[in-house]
């Protein structure tokens, strides 16, 4: 492979839309394993055996980047759609995310603290159930490593989203509006964008929670980390 195609931004985009490609294919056979943990996977085993360094694939990786941001915003259509059913029950969903909020920081720096971590990893680990762009300023804000704070985060979706109905079901909660609540607080972008490939509706429900988590997160993090 040529070194100098490698470092040019299409080398990025194009191994990154051939890895999902794939991923999606794994995902129809495997549907509990989400396509984020395939594709990432195959792309650090490509990265790492072909030797091809990790400055070469980033800068295709910061094109996609730069579309998260419209993809984010996209979001708000299917919620204008269903916000008639989340505004009928809007104090319960708000005081449910906000119970989800609280829940997140103060049990990861609990769980943190108690197996040793230093406050670094505390405050790096305490904002893992928000999108990662918050969770990186938060952390950065704090004291905390942005780089192991983008990881957690992303390690977050990934379970949130295999697990996370599952987990619900055999709780006995059901409905789309708890789910979709419930996997956008927990579970942020990766966890909404595999409920819109399943509904609409869902998809709207956590791109909600996950807007809301955001800014709550954001307001009370930092009283809540001592900072």
């Amino acid at each position: 492979m040529s070194a100098q195609w490698m470092n040019q931004p299409l080398f990025g985009v194009a191994v990154s839309v051939i890895a999902y490609s794939v991923s999606l294919l794994v995902h129809e056979r495997v549907r509990w394993l989400h396509p984020l943990f395939v594709g990432a996977g195959s792309l650090i085993l490509l990265l790492s055996l072909a030797d091809i360094p990790y400055e070469y694939y980033e800068k295709g990786g910061e094109l996609l980047t730069f579309f998260l941001g419209p993809a984010t915003v996209a979001l708000g259509v299917p919620l204008y759609k269903h916000r008639e059913r989340i505004r009928f029950q809007l104090l319960a969903v708000l005081s449910g995310i906000s119970v989800g909020a609280i829940a997140a920081i103060v049990s990861t720096g609990l769980l943190v603290w108690g197996l040793g971590g230093s406050r670094e990893a505390i405050l790096s680990a305490m904002p893992k159930s928000v999108s990662s762009p918050i969770a990186l300023e938060l952390s950065r804000l704090t004291g905390g490593n942005p780089e192991l704070s983008a990881t957690l985060t992303v390690v977050t979706g990934l379970v949130g989203s295999m697990l996370g109905g599952a987990w619900l079901k055999l709780l006995g909660i059901s409905g789309e509006l708890p789910l979709g609540i419930a996997t956008g607080t927990a579970a942020h972008g990766i966890g909404t964008a595999k409920l819109l490939r399943q509904s609409e509706s869902l998809g709207s429900y956590s791109g909600f929670a996950m807007a809301v988590n955001g800014i709550l997160t954001g307001i009370m993090y930092i009283p809540l980390s001592g900072g």
